[in-house]
């Protein structure tokens, strides 16, 4: 029970991914809030069936309003704010295509979403977390900032500036024993995605463990970035992909 009355947020609450963190988190006794664009109710309901505590509410991560009102909400609630997994990304309907074909709106929309919403998730939770003079944010990023996959710069641009942004707020946030780290995973599989067996089958073979990555495989390191065993450990990248790319 690392978690035990402890208070998480996990940007993008709705998806599979975020399913995954939060039941993890909430095992551990942790209050977790799930903000989402969408719904994240079936999640909060999952949770409670296991007697749990969780909350969602509808957040749009690049409107700053949005995120103030969901983060003063989550304090409200829970009295505190301890861990931020700043999840939430625009990635599964990206245009993708040679970058000088792209239109700007869809480059502003990666980064206004990817990059500025989590600085703003970020902005937020700080002023908590410096009252209480300790926090963990995390910052979830991806391999394609390590190996620059192309066809779609501004997603792999939006992931790259996450990894420089997490260094640059641990050096302004350790006076304040708030420790911000990055990970970056492969492409997951998640239950249900549809995705090209062969493609996944040369993907998988490309690992040093040659087999699919799935959400289950990101848990153990993101909540090891948000437990008291990684108190000294700010402004730091774990890749998790499986072996495909060393860092």
């Amino acid at each position: 029970m690392r978690f035990e009355n402890k208070s998480v947020i996990i940007t993008g609450g709705g998806g599979k991914i975020a399913k995954a963190y939060a039941m993890a988190f909430a095992r551990e006794g942790a209050k977790v809030s799930l903000p989402d664009v969408g719904s994240a109710d079936h999640v909060v309901r999952a949770i409670k069936d296991m007697g749990g505590t969780a909350i969602s509410m509808k957040c749009d991560v690049s409107d700053e309003q949005s995120v103030k009102a969901m983060v003063d909400e989550t304090a409200k609630q829970f009295g505190t704010i301890d861990v931020l997994i700043n999840n939430a990304a625009y990635f599964m309907t990206v245009w993708k295509g040679p970058f000088w074909e792209m239109k700007v709106e869809e480059f502003d929309k990666a980064i206004a979403v990817n990059v500025r919403g989590s600085w703003l998730c970020t902005k937020a939770v700080v002023l908590y977390m410096q009252k209480q003079n300790k926090g963990k944010i995390i910052n979830i990023s991806s391999n394609v900032a390590l190996t620059g996959n192309p066809n779609y710069i501004h997603y792999v641009t939006s992931k790259g500036a996450l990894i420089a942004m997490t260094r640059a707020m641990a050096r302004e946030l350790g006076d304040w024993n708030i420790c911000v780290n990055t990970v970056t995973p492969g492409f997951v599989v998640t239950e249900g995605r549809q995705v090209d067996p062969a493609y996944e089958k040369v993907r998988a073979q490309q690992r040093s463990i040659k087999r699919t990555q799935v959400e289950a495989d990101l848990v153990g390191t993101v909540l090891f970035l948000s437990s008291p065993d990684s108190d000294f450990m700010t402004g730091q990248l774990l890749n998790v992909d499986g072996g495909f790319h060393f860092h």
